[in-house]
């Protein structure tokens, strides 16, 4: 009757050794490894901004409206209606025979103050000069444009593809303000447009004026 031999000595120890380091592999598998990719790595979420990057959004904010008159100020005036658009006609052209029924002025030029309507001439200058040259304009690489310019991704909103463009939607409320803007990026097409927002709360679009294309 013959028995198996068990090794001992120096030759023990090299197998125990073997078995450890091939169960701490195995195990570094079954984990994915301590420094891998997790669950949901590189979905591309939008990062949370820092206090410093809050801080140079709002000095971007005083910088863009520099220009502009102060918070407070009387609406935009409102596009001529009724009577105001006879008077406006050009030498030699022709009124019109039938009643003028005077409209209800409407869009973010009656609603946004002086100071949030020019702060939006401002803004739209800006980001429709860095969009156009983004040769694809992708939700990606508008949010990373954006950024760029001081835009920081708590105020952008509604970044959605639709074929080679991209639509998107700017939170520019400050001290009491209204104001956003809605764009489309789409290269030398980008267009950008200003939109009223609630005074406080939760971020909505209430009324927009010429919609991008």
């Amino acid at each position: 009757m013959t028995h198996a031999s068990t090794l001992s000595g120096p030759f023990a120890r090299p197998g125990r050794a073997f078995v450890v380091a091939v169960l701490a592999s195995l195990a570094l598998v079954g984990c994915g490894g301590q420094d891998g990719p997790g669950p949901g790595a590189g979905a591309g979420k939008a990062s949370t901004p820092s206090s410093a990057d809050r801080a140079a959004f709002a000095a971007m904010l005083d910088e863009v409206t520099r220009p502009c008159p102060p918070p407070g100020t009387a609406p935009a005036a409102p596009k001529p209606t009724g009577a105001q658009r006879q008077q406006s006609l050009a030498p030699g052209e022709t009124p019109p025979t039938g009643p003028i029924e005077p409209g209800a002025p409407s869009g973010p030029e009656t609603v946004l103050d002086a100071r949030d309507w020019c702060a939006s001439v401002q803004h739209e200058q800006r980001i429709v000069e860095a969009l156009q040259a983004v040769a694809n304009p992708t939700p990606a690489n508008v949010r990373r444009t954006l950024n760029g310019l001081g835009y920081i991704d708590e105020r952008i909103h509604g970044l959605e593809q639709d074929g080679r463009t991209t639509r998107f939607r700017l939170d520019l409320r400050e001290g009491g303000g209204r104001l956003c803007e809605v764009g489309t990026a789409a290269g030398e097409a980008t267009e950008v447009t200003a939109c009223v927002a609630p005074a406080t709360g939760a971020f909505t679009v209430e009324e927009t004026g010429d919609q991008p294309s």
